[in-house]
This record gives C-alpha cells, structure tokens and sequence, in this order.
C-alpha cells in the first residue's frame, strides 16, 4: 500500500490522504480546499453570470407584475410576482454559493445586462410578457443544463445547487407556457 493512502475494507476503495493533509491548511479558505484547483475561478464566473441572469429575470417580471392591465392581467401579474420572488431566492443561493468559494457576487448593475443569459423586456401587451418571460425561462433552462455539465464531478455543491434551480425554471417555462396557451 502506498504511504498516501488510506486502508479500506475493499479492495480499490482508498483515501488520498495527501489531500486530506492539505485541505487541513489555508484556514482562512474556509470549505475551499486545494482539491478545487483551477477550477474555483471558472465556477465563480459561471455563477457571477447565473445571478446577473437571475437578477435581469426578477427585473423583468416585477415589471411586467406592475406593468401588466387587461381582463387577465391581475392573475397574470400575481403569477409575475411568484416569479420574481422565487427568482430572488435563486440569485441569494447563488451569491451565498459564491461568497463560500472565496469569490466576490457581482451584483454591478452597469454589466447585468451584458453578464445575464436572458433579456430584459420592455414590453406592454400582455400576451408578449408572458411570451418574453417563456423564452427567457427556456433559455435558463439551457443554460443551467450546460452549467451543469460544465461542472460536472468537479463542484458537487454547486452542481446539485444547480439542478434545484433547473427544476424550477423548467416549472416556470411550463406555467409560461401554460398561460400563453389560455
């Protein structure tokens, strides 16, 4: 057995305890240990860029919420604000994820725009909000699914963090979908 590795009871299943004796250094990184490697930047950006897509996407719907008028608009604009909320609640996970990898959440409203995956929409027939707010839920879903493959094996937090907002912007492509088909 090598003088890095840990005993096990089967066969093939060890420790890298070069690894384990690292992660006991640099206090100051908190859950970021040095297994993280080169790929601690490369996160942060994806997730600097998945809020500013969130914080575009909350933008968005509180403005059609208070925007929105005809017959259908009230519980349209209700639907708008679950919305809006629930997005809010997706970019303070992902800015909590950020500040735990040692990075900075970029919350700069000059590059929202330029940084976010989905557009901000100006529109005021109500039928083309919940159509801007479908597409911009499908392109979320695209890009969180490439996010996750990008990520792969090598930020499980994240990754798993992920697939939750996944699962959340695919109810909210169906629920635009949904409202655009009534």
């Amino acid at each position: 057995m090598k003088k890095d590795q840990q005993p096990s009871r089967e066969k093939g299943m060890t420790l890298d305890m070069q690894a384990l004796h690292a992660a006991a250094t640099d206090l100051d990184d908190g859950a970021v240990t040095p297994a993280f490697g080169p790929h601690r930047d490369a996160i942060v950006r994806l997730l600097n860029d998945a809020l500013a897509t969130e914080l575009v996407c909350v933008l968005r719907y509180k403005r059609h919420h208070f925007t929105a008028h005809g017959m259908a608009s009230p519980a349209i604009a209700n639907e708008f604000m679950v919305h809006a909320n629930e997005e809010a609640a997706h970019a303070d996970q992902i800015a909590k994820r950020i500040v735990q990898l040692g990075g900075e959440p970029d919350f700069n409203p000059d590059t929202l725009v330029s940084r976010s995956h989905a557009k901000y929409d100006t529109a005021l027939d109500l039928r083309e909000m919940v159509r801007a707010n479908l597409v911009a839920e499908r392109i979320a879903v695209e890009a969180y699914r490439q996010m996750i493959a990008l990520i792969g094996d090598k930020d499980p937090t994240t990754k798993r963090m992920f697939e939750g907002i996944l699962a959340d912007e695919e109810e909210h492509a169906d629920e635009m979908k949904d409202l655009l088909e009534r």
